[in-house]
This record gives C-alpha cells, sequence and structure tokens, in this order.
C-alpha cells in the first residue's frame, strides 16, 4: 500500500478532532419529529345518511329493467354496503326514516324528516346530511329543508333515476357523490344541495325535467358545480335567502298550511279552484300558462275565492324558467294575488305552506316570493 505524503497526513491529523466533534454533536441531536411521532391522520368527516326509499332504494326484476320496478325495497344498510369506497371519504352511518315511493310523500313526511334533520345538524358530532330520497318529489323536499333547518352545515338530497338492478345503475355514483359534497367543507352555507349525475343543484332551483334518463334533474339558472372523482367544484353561489339565513324554522312549526295546485290549460273551467277552496285550501297556485296567465273563463271565479280569504298565486306551468311579472297579464294589485316569481308551481305551494304559518297578509306572502 502507497504512504501518503507527509504534508496530507499532518491535514487528516489535524482534522480529525473537529470530526470526531462533529459526529459527538449528531449523536447528541434528538432524532426528527418525524421519525419520533407519526402525524395524526386527518379526521374523517361523520355523515349521517338518512333513507326515505324511491328509485335509489328500488329493485327490477332484471338487468334490463331500468324504468319498470318497485321502488323502496333496499334498506339502508344495503345502501351504504353497496357503495364501499365511501369509508375513504367520509365516517357514514345510516338512518332509515322512510321506506316509501316519494310520489306518497305528505306534509307530515316533510315535518318529520326536517325535524331529524334539525336535530342531527344541532349535533356536534354531525359534519353533514345525506337524504336519500325518491326523485319525483326530490325538489320539493330539498326546497323545503332549504326553508326549514336553521344550519349551514352540508345538507344534500339524492336520488336515481334507475334502480340498483338495472344494466348502468346510477344511484351508487350519486350516493357517493353526494357523501363527499356532504363532507366537505366548501359546502357549508350553500344552502341544501341536490346531486344527480356528477352535479351540484340548488334545492331551490333544481327540477326534475325528464322522467327515464339519468340526466333528469335540471337547473333553470345552471347548477352551482359538479362533482368529478369525488371531489366538489364550485361555478358559482345562491343568490336567495335559505338555511341559516331563513325567517323560518322547523322547531316552531307544528303543521303546514294547506296549499293546493289547479292547473291552466285551454278550456280551463273554474271547477277545480271551486272545490279546493270549498275543501279548505288556504291557498291555490295557479300553475298557469305562459307568464301563469289566468283564462278569462275562470278569472272571475279566482277574484271570488280571493274575496272569500283564499289567497291565489300565480305560477307557470312552463317546464324551465317560469318567470311570472306582476301585473303582467292580470292585475295583480288590483285582485290581491302574489306571483311565484321565478318557482315551479310545486315549489310554489311549499314556499305558500311554509309561509302562511307566519302571516296571512297577501303583501308578506309576496315578499317572502321575492326573497325565497
Amino acid at each position: 500500500m502507497k504512504a501518503l505524503p507527509a504534508s496530507t497526513a499532518r491535514r487528516s491529523l489535524l482534522a480529525a478532532p473537529a470530526l470526531l466533534l462533529t459526529l459527538s454533536l449528531c449523536l447528541l441531536q434528538p432524532a426528527p419529529a418525524l421519525a419520533r411521532d407519526a402525524a395524526p391522520a386527518a379526521r374523517l368527516a361523520h355523515v349521517v345518511i338518512l333513507a326515505t326509499g324511491g328509485t335509489i332504494a328500488g329493485a327490477g326484476a332484471g338487468a334490463a329493467n331500468s324504468a319498470t320496478y318497485q321502488a323502496a325495497k333496499v334498506p339502508v344498510e344495503q345502501l351504504v354496503a353497496s357503495v364501499p369506497e365511501l369509508k375513504d371519504i367520509a365516517s357514514v352511518r345510516g338512518e332509515q326514516v322512510f321506506q316509501i315511493a316519494s310520489e306518497s310523500f305528505t306534509d307530515e313526511h316533510l315535518l318529520q324528516l326536517g325535524r331529524r334533520v334539525a336535530e342531527l345538524a344541532r349535533q356536534d358530532d354531525v359534519d353533514g346530511i345525506v337524504i336519500t330520497h325518491g326523485t319525483d318529489t326530490l325538489e320539493e323536499t330539498a326546497f323545503f329543508l332549504n326553508l326549514v333547518i336553521p344550519s349551514d352545515k352540508p345538507i344534500v338530497v339524492v336520488g336515481s333515476m334507475r334502480p340498483g338492478t338495472a344494466m348502468s345503475a346510477d344511484g351508487t355514483l350519486n350516493l357517493y357523490d353526494a357523501v363527499a359534497v356532504a363532507a366537505s367543507a366548501d359546502a357549508r352555507g350553500k344552502g341544501v344541495l341536490v346531486t344527480m349525475n356528477d352535479e351540484i343543484h340548488s334545492g331551490r332551483d333544481v327540477a326534475k325535467a325528464v322522467n327515464i334518463r339519468p340526466d333528469a334533474f335540471k337547473s333553470a339558472w345552471g347548477p352551482l358545480g359538479m362533482v368529478v372523482e369525488g371531489k366538489p367544484y364550485w361555478f358559482r353561489l345562491p343568490a336567495k335567502r335559505h338555511t341559516s339565513g331563513s325567517e323560518f324554522d322547523i322547531a316552531r312549526i307544528s303543521a303546514l298550511a294547506p296549499v293546493e295546485i289547479a292547473y291552466g290549460y285551454g278550456n280551463v273551467s273554474p271547477t277545480a279552484y271551486q272545490a279546493f277552496a270549498a275543501g279548505g285550501a288556504r291557498a291555490i297556485v295557479h300553475a298557469g300558462t305562459g307568464n301563469g296567465s289566468v283564462s278569462n273563463r275562470v278569472a272571475p271565479a279566482l277574484q271570488a275565492l280571493r274575496g272569500q280569504g283564499v289567497h291565489i298565486i300565480r305560477s307557470s306551468r312552463v317546464t324551465a324558467g317560469g318567470f311570472v311579472l306582476r301585473n303582467a297579464e292580470q292585475p295583480d294589485d288590483k285582485n290581491d294575488w302574489v306571483v311565484a316569481h321565478d318557482l315551479n308551481p310545486q315549489k310554489a305551494r311549499i314556499l305558500a305552506a311554509v309561509a302562511l304559518t307566519r302571516s296571512n297578509d297577501s303583501k308578506e306572502l309576496q315578499r317572502v316570493f321575492w326573497e325565497y
């Protein structure tokens, strides 16, 4: 082995004490924090799924049956188990509130569901709530909850257009998206939401526009956002009053006011309006043509009913973007009628039924329709 030059050997000997000191200091340093203690995992949001039945809990005779099936057959435990990926995005538990097809929903069902949602929203250990629902009246329940739940926690209503037994069933992805939205802190304060077909809609605006396709739910003014691979993306915010900003509270509502809907059409008669009034309706929503137009065949009867104390609310039967202008087509001020603004007839019924629990004044009722 070749000997080191004398100068190199002297430098090595001089450097040795410094090297030993450096090694000693390194050994005395505490281990890095990451090595000592692993960082705690982020807590998953706690989401409660309230099941009410509907197509999302339906079953058909075979995989080809996407439009013929029995609704409200699958219990909530099975719904949750059908989407094992839920455990990756939230801590989930389910409750079976009802097991019915949504066309059978009554005002009593709305109140019972609303009270349970409000109770859960008050719990500190609940971060978000999902309601599985039949699509036929899903928009009405979503709007009702949007009016009466005083909470900014995410509340998401979801359904499906095909039963879980069908080919290309949409319920599992819709449910996954709903839980993802309910678990998202970004969904707070946006009112009650509806997730269908990868889209996030406002419970106020959304309506069922088609009855046999998965893209059935539309909002006249567009969705609020969308869900892609379990992540919500937002594009606009709701402008109308809702949830924590609402003057209505489920805790102060024991019963909804009786409100009915009568449909306008060519050759319409006043029979339905008069029958509803005789049956005790406090308000009748007129689902009119165009701008909520009222036929000259029924206008005198509606004027007479208002004189008897029944509120007349002009709405439009058009399927999207029905916008009723006050004192256009009809002299609403003179008749003391109310216009439904852009709400479709079924949502106008919900708002009137809630608003009339607080005031019977027509001007107050009109203010509510402008603000909600």
